[in-house]
């Protein structure tokens, strides 16, 4: 029966650090640390434990030995199988060739973003896209101070999280100017939802009002 494939980037991360050389999981997160990873992939050492376990459960990685250093505890060192060389070859061809959908919590909060009334979703964009600022300036402050000639191999991911960051700014910054000045399709509906709301009708009276006012809302929320 085929292996089920792991769904946890961490779990990519260990079969890429046992593909270099065998390692007990200590050395595993020391590694990821020294390396900047924890900044694109989620990792504490419980977690990264658990992940470990489940390899070995799998028959991805194998134990390889047992060692002590000094007074501290034996420490399992693991090494990954042939098995886990293809999972590994598989799984990070299919993520670096197929987009996919992140489900990122500002996605959702967009999704969702009616829930507050425009004025007050102004300055919340306003804050982030600050932060962002702030964020740029840091990311730029840090590639300045790297060596020429430093592999861009070693930082091609904060480069990604860069040209995100960008993307992400010029479109917020875009969003306010529209709802600022007016232009954004459907504020007005949206601020009359809340004027309802705030004169104490109930959801479902707030709905038919809706509809009422802007017949284009009637096949998108049909009056119960």
């Amino acid at each position: 029966m085929a292996v089920r494939r792991p769904t946890n980037a961490l779990a990519l991360a260990v079969l890429s650090l046992l593909s270099e050389r065998p390692m007990h999981p200590y050395e595993m997160s020391s590694t990821l640390r020294q390396r900047h990873k924890e900044e694109s992939i989620r990792l504490n050492y419980g977690s990264l434990y658990s992940v470990v376990e489940s390899l070995h459960k799998k028959g991805l990685i194998t134990a390889r030995e047992t060692v002590r250093e000094g007074r501290r505890p034996e420490r399992t060192v693991y090494e990954i199988t042939p098995e886990g060389e293809v999972m590994m070859t598989d799984w990070l061809s299919e993520l670096l060739s197929e987009p996919t959908a992140q489900f990122t919590d500002f996605e959702a909060a967009l999704s969702l973003v009616a829930t507050l009334p425009p004025d007050d979703v102004v300055p919340l964009l306003e804050r982030r896209v600050a932060e962002l600022a702030f964020q740029t300036r840091a990311y730029d402050a840090i590639r300045a101070a790297v060596p020429d000639g430093f592999p861009r191999l070693f930082v091609v991911e904060s480069d990604y999280q860069q040209a995100l960051r960008d993307a992400e700014q010029a479109f917020v910054t875009e969003l306010l100017d529209e709802l600022k000045d007016g232009t954004f399709g459907g504020v007005a509906v949206w601020r009359r939802m809340h004027e309802l709301r705030d004169e104490g009708l109930s959801p479902e009276e707030t709905q038919r009002r809706l509809v009422a006012e802007f017949p284009e809302l009637a096949a998108l929320m049909p009056e119960p």
